[in-house]
């Protein structure tokens, strides 16, 4: 009997030792009606609501705000779900339930880029979006476990893919430089 409970204690810390939190990867949550995360994703015209596997979101999170690692992507839902992704709960390593884990959300265009990096160096508009770093306390732990808990950083707001950067007063004032110039040369040729 002495074998069994010594065993039996040592199955259980090693599963408290190694139990991590969890988290729902969503953008919506719990429902439609009564959010406590709504946050839709548009291209930037603010009026096209993301759809399909063109669309990548992706989860990172970790003990640290400098330990963030790549958890999950998914693609977006397409119809009445547009806007929206569903990558399901997901585990945040090294972070038990009832922790802080830090997490951050990025979203990209798969024809800009085939990861969030690669999209964001593109420079080409509607190409990514990235939240904050920001902390949520996840589930996991406890008798029952807690269910997941949901990315509410995320707020209750709708966010934008990248648009076209606006060129700079320096970018302006060189340009008209150059015209300048260009014309004093012009009209210096034509005497």
């Amino acid at each position: 009997m002495k074998g069994f409970v010594l065993s039996f204690l040592v199955f259980a810390w090693a599963v408290a030792v190694h139990a991590q939190g969890t988290v729902n990867f969503v953008n919506v949550f719990p429902n439609f009606a009564n959010p406590v995360v709504k946050a839709p994703v548009y291209t930037s015209d603010g009026v096209t609501l993301l759809s399909g596997s063109q669309f990548m979101a992706e989860l990172l999170g970790g003990a640290s705000a400098d330990s963030l690692v790549s958890i999950a992507t998914t693609g977006f839902l397409t119809g009445a779900g547009a806007g929206y992704y569903n990558g399901g709960a997901q585990q945040i390593p090294g972070v038990g339930g009832g922790n802080i884990a830090w997490v951050e959300v990025r979203v990209w265009n798969a024809s800009s880029g085939s990861s969030f990096l690669q999209a964001q160096a593109s420079g080409l508009p509607n190409s990514w979006w990235q939240s904050s770093v920001f902390t949520v306390i996840p589930g996991g732990e406890g008798a029952p476990p807690f269910a997941p808990a949901a990315l509410t950083g995320l707020g209750t707001s709708p966010v934008y893919l990248n648009s076209v950067p606006e060129p700079s007063a320096l970018t302006f004032l060189s340009l008209g430089g150059i015209l300048v110039l260009r014309r004093c040369l012009t009209s210096r040729g034509n005497e």
